[in-house]
């Protein structure tokens, strides 16, 4: 039983990670990547409240890469980024990276 539900909550962070991810193939490589690794370093938990913990992180972190991650798509065109959120953002804080930030990391 509880393997089934590790599964699926492995599942559910990767589709989420997929669908807000799409198109970037770095991103979706890294992010499938750590999800990985983070089941790994898990597996042989076997204390129940353990597992409970594990699966309750794992279910937030499907719900916050869901609706509170957005990716900008580069407009060429324009020479600058559009975020388009969809249904599921609907209520979310959207927070842009400064231009500091945007410097530091290109």
């Amino acid at each position: 039983m509880r393997r089934v539900e590790v599964l699926n909550a492995y599942r559910a962070v990767l589709k989420a990670t997929r669908k807000s991810f799409a198109g970037d193939s770095q991103m979706l490589k890294g992010s499938a990547a750590e999800v990985r690794k983070q089941f790994e370093e898990n597996r042989n938990v076997t204390s129940e409240a353990e597992i409970q913990k594990l699966l309750a992180e794992a279910n937030e972190a499907s719900d916050f890469i869901t609706n509170m991650i957005v990716q900008a798509k580069l407009n060429p065109e324009a020479g600058s980024y559009v975020v388009k959120p969809g249904k599921e953002h609907a209520g979310a804080t959207l927070e842009l990276p400064s231009e500091e930030i945007n410097r530091k990391s290109g």
